[in-house]
């Protein structure tokens, strides 16, 4: 299959206290839309089935335990797979991962139109911090409850099409789609929860947040000739602003669709993956222009080093 038809189900606030039955409901709802509109894939936000709960400090681990899947799907999302696997719909969304071994990850899963798990990312670049900070209006304790991502930066050929996934602030990061477009990718998924105006924000600084969100996307999507599709949780969880702004783009770095409200809400487009051949063979042609001996430092060293 090299045409497909991919929507964003962007995802609006889920409270504290809503359970993951009632989330469910809402993703099968926006499925159910998709696929009156001929979707065949859907692609959900980062933590889809709970609220952002890395903005709270918590100590008690059976407390963190709680946001947490030991196993998927599971009884909460059992509906969702069998409902996919019913439209023949392809699917991705992100949870919190617990492991067999008590490992905790930032986790996101892609399925075939059989509801089968095909592929799985753990989140890499984690933003944030580990301890509670006082100086903050509010808590972004990813890197307290998550552990870096183990598996990679991984494609899988799913229905016919080179797939790979990146969570929320990876897709700031240009070597997340470098990687990825290394192995020929022609989808990047990639779900995320970014906040947005506060009371220590101005419009104005949610402009420039979309805008960068935006900005990532297009730029990884250009300069390695791959669609993307960014979706969002949005909307005010339990007083915490949200921003929107999902958006699929094409492998020219064009916008095709865009969410236009911080609520449930479906976008979608038709990607013919051909036109992903033209920028990887002949815009860029890697194999041919890459000069991998000056790129050293991207591997050598983390921090900036100036030595002039």
């Amino acid at each position: 299959m090299t045409v497909m038809k991919i929507a964003g189900a962007q995802l609006g606030a889920i409270q504290k206290a809503e359970s993951r039955e009632s989330v469910v409901k809402r993703m099968i709802a926006l499925l159910d839309e998709a696929a009156s509109k001929g979707a065949d894939m859907v692609v959900y936000p980062e933590l889809a089935l709970t609220t952002f709960f890395p903005r709270w400090y918590m100590e008690d681990q059976a407390e963190i335990d709680v946001w947490f899947e030991t196993e998927m799907p599971n009884a909460a999302t059992q509906p969702l797979f069998d409902r996919a696997r019913a439209l023949s719909i392809a699917i991705t969304f992100g949870y919190a991962e617990k492991t067999p071994d008590g490992h905790y990850f930032n986790t996101s899963i892609v399925t075939d139109r059989q509801a089968n798990i095909v592929g799985k990312y753990r989140k890499v670049h984690l933003p944030g911090h580990s301890e509670y900070d006082m100086e903050r209006a509010f808590q972004h304790l990813e890197k307290r409850y998550f552990e870096p991502g183990d598996l990679g930066f991984n494609v899988w050929r799913n229905e016919g099409v080179i797939m790979g996934m990146a969570i929320c602030n990876d897709r700031r990061w240009p070597e997340t789609f470098r990687v990825l477009g290394l192995q020929g990718v022609e989808l990047v998924t990639i779900g995320y929860n970014t906040p947005s105006v506060n009371s220590q924000m101005s419009a104005e600084g949610l402009e420039k947040r979309l805008f960068h969100s935006d900005l990532s996307l297009q730029a990884g999507a250009y300069q390695n000739s791959t669609y993307v599709v960014g979706v969002a949780k949005a909307g005010n969880e339990d007083g915490h602003p949200l921003m929107g702004g999902s958006i699929i783009v094409d492998p020219d770095g064009f916008v095709l669709a865009r969410a236009v409200t911080e609520e449930d809400e479906l976008i979608i487009a038709e990607c013919d993956f051909e036109k992903c051949a033209f920028g990887k063979k002949t815009i860029f042609d890697f194999e041919r222009h890459r000069r991998i001996e000056h790129y050293g430092r991207i591997t050598s060293q983390t921090g900036v080093i100036v030595e002039v």
